[in-house]
């Protein structure tokens, strides 16, 4: 009678469980994309190319990029997110931001908070701040000088 071959298709089974169990779990995981959608916010106030984010129990989140980003808004506003934004979520308001700016002449503005009333986002740079409808960030916009896209297939 020739040995039985179960112990060793044992191991392989095991393996591939938790492979499944491994793939199963990364799709789970929600993006910062998906995130922003359970805060009531449309994906496009975060352009394309997110590596990475960390959301807190207390809103507190941070979103990291491969690069500086820029693009325009509303074809008037020039925005840059530096390599890693932050700030807190809370229902219709994203505050206490870090690392979004927007260009007034010749000077960089910090975007201090985003708050949503119906379908309107209002960007508050200081003092002041202007609104813009929900439908304009319907898709992320694109940074300028470099494709999202192929920076994040070569960092992984």
């Amino acid at each position: 009678m020739a040995p039985s071959n179960h112990n060793a298709t044992y191991p392989f089974l095991v393996l591939l469980l938790l492979l499944a169990a491994v793939a199963v779990a990364a799709e789970a995981t929600p993006t910062a994309y998906d995130m922003l959608e359970r805060y009531d916010f449309p994906r496009g106030i975060l352009p394309e190319g997110v590596q990475g984010y960390d959301l807190g129990p207390d809103g507190g989140f941070q979103v990291y990029f491969p690069r500086e980003c820029q693009f325009l808004l509303g074809k008037q506003w020039l925005v840059k997110y530096n390599r890693r934004i932050a700030g807190t979520a809370t229902a219709d308001k994203l505050a206490a931001l870090e690392g979004i700016y927007v260009k007034v002449l010749f000077l960089w503005i910090p975007v201090a908070e985003v708050d949503r009333d119906g379908d309107r986002l209002s960007f508050y740079i200081g003092p002041v701040s202007t609104s813009f409808p929900l439908a304009d960030f319907a898709d992320s916009p694109h940074c300028r000088g470099y494709d999202a896209a192929a920076v994040a297939a070569a960092v992984s």
